[in-house]
């Protein structure tokens, strides 16, 4: 059975048993007691308590404390991959690459604080000196998704340590378990007692009580666009920072002039990484009519070669869904795309040598319109949607006709073609000839896709206030 982690310790659930299962072999990966709503209360007065010290701690100390997290996650590897990819189904390399970002972010979280600098603005007629510091925001609670559990927490960890705030955490109830080590590992060395609290158990009961309480001053979430509006509507008891990354539909637009293997590559890759479970995941891709034969050739001959499977399975390059479903969800979109007029060029079913597990085949369908539900709904799966476009402002205004705007993606090289797009589209990232992502570099959405950034120094500034302090000379 896991735990909680509340005050410093390792706290036993007071709620009902709660299983976590592995989307590829359907088998338990591990169990535990629920979180009750009076255990959420008393991780948020742990919170709260533990701020003034915490937030006044030096900043080299709590450099030092997250070095020292850092250094306990790594010593435990191989366990947590273990159970990592036994709640998430993730194949090994995929896996690593999740676990990696939350060791990485502890330590450049804690280089980037040492970065943050304040001012001095002197007053025109030179009569008061003002500083200009920053001072972190308080207690957060942060919501993390299911699909990179690691990386998720990594996102909100290393900016609520290095800042001086404290922090509630609840994974998603369908991957609490790699989380939760996390907590156990800081009870391990000692962590400062309510700096990091650790909960997970039933979302709405919990959120209920963390969103209306008036202890915190941020909320953060990694999740869908219509969580992202409940948190908004539940939590207005108290005025709140949100950081919200929120859902996307991303599109990728191949130019005429395009490296054509390269975009293949890249868009594949991306595409059915994380059997297609990620936020900036390219939805629909628009392709040159000049080129839409030999590009759709390589995309189809590319899905076909991944391998299906998880853990350290010998070349499995893409892993199953969450659920059975979230699988079906993806396959109502399919049909209904082929209802209407689509064509399946691969996959497009679940696999024959697959009996257990929430597998989907690496799908790619031509022939979508913007009026179908494909077009317009966020996919969540491993379907790779394309279409044809003449001009290149007719491009960019169908890539824009949605309501989300998280990323986007480009290949060409015709620099102006390029410019163009990419200052026209409404997206928080916008790629050029292939994806993008470090921790280092701001990431968030425009539109619906959420208000905030995680990564890079935008993302550390939100967890503080800005505070000026004039002085008489």
């Amino acid at each position: 059975m896991y735990s909680h982690y509340i005050g410093g310790i390792a706290v036993e659930g007071l709620g009902d048993v709660m299983s976590v299962h592995n989307p590829a072999t359907e088998e338990l990966a591990g169990e535990l007691r629920m979180a009750t709503e009076a255990q959420a209360e008393a991780a948020l007065k742990s919170a709260e308590k533990a701020f003034p010290a915490w937030s006044k701690t030096p900043l080299q100390q709590r450099g030092e404390w997250m070095e020292r997290l850092a250094q306990a996650i790594e010593e435990k590897r191989e366990q947590i991959l273990d159970v990592l990819m036994s709640e998430t189904g993730k194949p090994l390399a995929q896996a690593e690459e999740d676990f990696d970002m939350l060791p990485r972010c502890l330590r450049y979280y804690y280089e980037e604080a040492k970065r943050l600098h304040g001012r001095i603005i002197e007053d025109e007629d030179n009569s008061y000196m003002n500083l200009i510091k920053r001072q972190p925001v308080g207690v957060v609670v942060g919501y993390l998704a299911w699909n990179f559990p690691m990386l998720n927490l990594a996102y909100k960890l290393g900016p609520v340590l290095a800042s001086g705030c404290t922090c509630v955490l609840k994974p998603s109830p369908l991957t609490p378990l790699s989380t939760l080590m996390i907590g156990a590992i800081a009870e391990e060395i000692g962590f400062p007692a309510g700096v990091i609290n650790v909960i997970t158990g039933d979302t709405l009961k919990l959120a209920a009580v963390m969103n209306q309480s008036t202890i915190p001053r941020m909320i953060t979430l990694i999740g869908s666009t219509a969580a992202g509006k409940a948190i908004i509507g539940q939590s207005n008891t108290s005025i709140k920072r949100y950081s919200l990354e929120l859902g996307g539909n991303a599109p990728a637009i191949v130019l005429a002039d395009a490296d054509l293997e390269q975009a293949a590559s890249q868009l594949v890759s991306l595409k059915f990484g994380n059997a297609g479970q990620i936020c900036v995941s390219p939805n629909r891709v628009f392709v040159h009519e000049s080129v839409q034969e030999a590009f759709k050739a390589k995309v189809v001959e590319k899905t076909k070669q991944i391998t299906l499977g998880w853990g350290r399975e010998s070349g499995a390059g893409m892993g199953p869904m969450i659920t059975d479903g979230h699988r079906s969800r993806v396959q109502k979109l399919i049909a209904s795309a082929v209802a209407a007029g689509a064509v399946i060029e691969a996959g497009g079913s679940v696999p024959a040598d697959k009996s257990k597990g929430y597998y989907l085949e690496p799908t790619v369908i031509s022939g979508v319109r913007p009026d179908m539900d494909i077009f317009k709904e966020e996919i969540f799966g491993p379907v790779l949607s394309l279409m044809t476009f003449r001009e290149v402002e007719e491009v960019v205004k169908e890539a824009n006709s949605t309501e989300f705007g998280l990323a986007s993606y480009v290949f060409g090289t015709n620099l102006q073609h390029i410019l163009y797009i990419s200052e026209s589209l409404e997206a928080g990232t916008v790629c050029v000839n292939g994806p993008h992502y470090t921790v280092a570099l701001p990431h968030g959405g425009m539109k619906e896709s959420g208000v905030g950034k995680d990564c890079s120094t935008y993302s550390l500034e939100e967890y503080y206030y800005i505070k000026r302090i004039s002085i008489r000379k």
